[in-house]
């Protein structure tokens, strides 16, 4: 995570935008009047899609299992 203030941030806004996007980093924006976070349009969907599957109900305890299952464990699928 990159800090910086508001007027750093005009200064460089496309070195920290470039930064977001090329490599996710997450930019937190200090202000007086709080903090403002900028991240990449991929990032941010991915926390969206994070959200989603962790609202169906039972999804969590699916992907914990997904997470700790073998080879040995899975199906062959053929579309």
């Amino acid at each position: 995570m990159t800090n910086t203030n508001a007027t750093n941030l005009r200064k460089n806004l496309f070195t920290y935008l470039d930064s977001a996007i090329d490599y996710n980093d997450i930019i937190n924006v200090s202000t007086k009047k709080g903090n403002a976070i900028i991240i990449s349009e991929t990032e941010y969907n991915s926390l969206l899609e994070t959200l989603y599957l962790l609202s169906v109900p039972g999804m969590k305890e699916r992907l914990k299992e997904g997470l700790n299952a073998t080879v040995d464990d899975c199906e062959d699928f053929e579309w």
